[in-house]
């Protein structure tokens, strides 16, 4: 774990990367962050929620003006109609769930989502696998896997809980700033020397 303490020393220690006034709104935006940029998100979300604040109002949307507001975001046909099922699960539930068991069963959310849900508006120990954290992972020999799924469970059954939280956001941010999927900048990378790309031996 050598580079994940050089790295935790250098990163903030508040990281986020989407935000939303309400837990449902943040729900919302992480499920249409998948295939996109958390940036891209950030500029649609506000359109979205001025129109549609909340479960109830978004469960009566119409599907068109829906995918009307989040076509910049792509997929949007199918984001479209995954939030507004998602949407119409909750009014009917009354509740938005608090464990992965029981979140990864509404529409739109895997477990990526749901890890996300649960780290940042739950503040449980969560692995968020996204692109970034798996290529970063996988590039420092924290896993072998390819699978998100796969990966998660790896880092979970390899690695002390207390970590989890703090080693999803510093690798993911990581990612972002220097361990790039093509042309990472490797020269300025400050944990260069653990990087199993580099250092395959």
């Amino acid at each position: 774990m050598k580079a994940f303490e050089i790295l935790d020393k250098i990163y903030p220690k508040d990281i986020g990367f989407l935000f939303a006034d309400t837990n449902f709104q943040f729900l919302v935006s992480v499920c249409l962050s998948a295939q996109t940029t958390d940036a891209a998100v950030m500029r649609i979300t506000p359109i979205l929620f001025s129109k549609y604040p909340d479960e109830k109002a978004l469960s009566n949307a119409e599907l068109t003006a829906v995918e009307e507001i989040i076509k910049p975001l792509g997929f949007y046909h199918m984001k479209a109609k995954n939030i507004i099922a998602l949407s119409k699960a909750l009014v009917s539930l009354g509740y938005i769930p608090n464990t992965i068991e029981e979140l990864i069963k509404l529409p739109g959310v895997g477990r990526k989502t749901a890890n996300c849900y649960i780290l940042h508006i739950c503040n449980k120990p969560a692995i968020i696998v996204d692109t970034h954290f798996k290529r970063v992972a996988k590039r420092l020999g924290y896993t072998a896997e390819t699978d998100p799924d796969k990966v998660e469970f790896d880092i979970k059954k390899n690695y002390p809980k207390e970590l989890w939280s703090r080693l999803s956001m510093v690798l993911n941010l990581h990612g972002r700033k220097y361990c790039f999927s093509k042309k990472p900048n490797c020269d300025e990378c400050p944990v260069r020397s653990y990087c199993k790309t580099i250092n395959p031996s």
